[in-house]
């Protein structure tokens, strides 16, 4: 298994936010001279957009480009064509610059949905999507996925995302049981899925190890994630609080999580992921500790 990280552990993220994130430059030197050997796009327009440009640059850092995170608000039929249409210039961006390798890693559009963000970590089934919304996501999902693979032969994987209509171990449960499962596999996020509800992330994957094609490794404050919910955070306040923590620093069990990949004869990437706001923290140093942790347990 090959260790790569992403932007948003820089503070690029794909919301509106104060603050401002270091440029790709910075961000893509940081990440080779500590040794990660991988990387995602994040948000469109962080890296160049021109393909020979891009591919210039990884090569130069001798980085691979994984995938690329596509939020659409899926429940909106109204958003599909839109979506579709920003899922193709990211395919087509990374199919150019790197081949057929990287995933489409389609989420809901995160944030935008009030009560979600609000009660992100602490859902409720009645926070959840009705039939007819279920209907219009999922059809949605397909048409987005199916455009992609036609056009570039990319794979698409959705990743569920606190903020999200797919967050609870249940809505991920459904989501799967209900998509195509040689179209739309799963991007297996361990922090998500435990600020999300889920007791033992471990034990979403095992239900669902087959549809895992891509793993986001995310660590989980236990003590943040109880002041969240008692203090009633929204999903922002929550990450500008440290939910996402350095990896071995929170919950999960990451040597427990990396024997079943082993297990299952997971050969494909760990992507590092420790989501901060803009200018918080020392992201270098943390993904630097990230990196030396995962080392020592792999």
């Amino acid at each position: 298994m090959k260790i790569a990280n992403a932007p948003c552990s820089w503070g690029v993220l794909e919301f509106e936010l104060d603050g401002n994130a270091p440029d790709y430059v910075q961000v893509l030197d940081e990440m080779s001279t500590l040794g990660y050997t991988g990387t995602e796009l994040g948000d469109w327009g962080f890296m160049p957009t021109d393909a020979e440009h891009l591919r210039t640059e990884l090569a130069n850092r001798q980085l691979k480009m994984l995938g690329g995170f596509v939020g659409v608000p899926l429940a909106d039929p109204e958003t599909h064509a839109a979506g579709e249409a920003k899922a193709l210039d990211h395919a087509r961006l990374m199919a150019d610059a790197a081949g057929e390798t990287p995933f489409i890693v389609l989420s809901d559009e995160n944030g935008i949905v009030e009560e979600r963000t609000r009660y992100a970590g602490r859902i409720r089934p009645e926070h959840g999507l009705t039939p007819a919304q279920w209907n219009i996501f999922l059809k949605g999902a397909h048409r987005i996925a199916q455009a992609v693979r036609d056009e570039t032969g990319l794979r698409t994987v959705f990743h569920p995302h606190c903020a999200g209509y797919i967050e609870t171990p249940e809505e991920i449960d459904t989501l799967m049981e209900r998509t195509d499962p040689d179209l739309i596999g799963l991007c297996f996020d361990t922090g998500h899925y435990r600020f999300g509800g889920a007791a033992e992330p471990i034990e979403v994957y095992k239900r669902h190890a087959d549809r895992v094609w891509h793993v986001h490794f995310k660590d989980c404050h236990p003590d943040v994630a109880a002041r969240s919910r008692e203090e009633g955070w929204d999903y922002f306040e929550s990450v500008g609080n440290g939910v996402f923590c350095e990896l071995g620093k929170g919950e999960i069990d990451f040597p427990a999580v990396i024997a079943e990949l082993r297990k299952r004869n997971y050969d494909g990437w760990i992507v590092v992921e420790q989501d901060v706001l803009p200018g918080m923290g020392s992201p270098c140093e943390s993904a630097e500790r990230n990196l030396k942790y995962l080392n020592s347990v792999m």
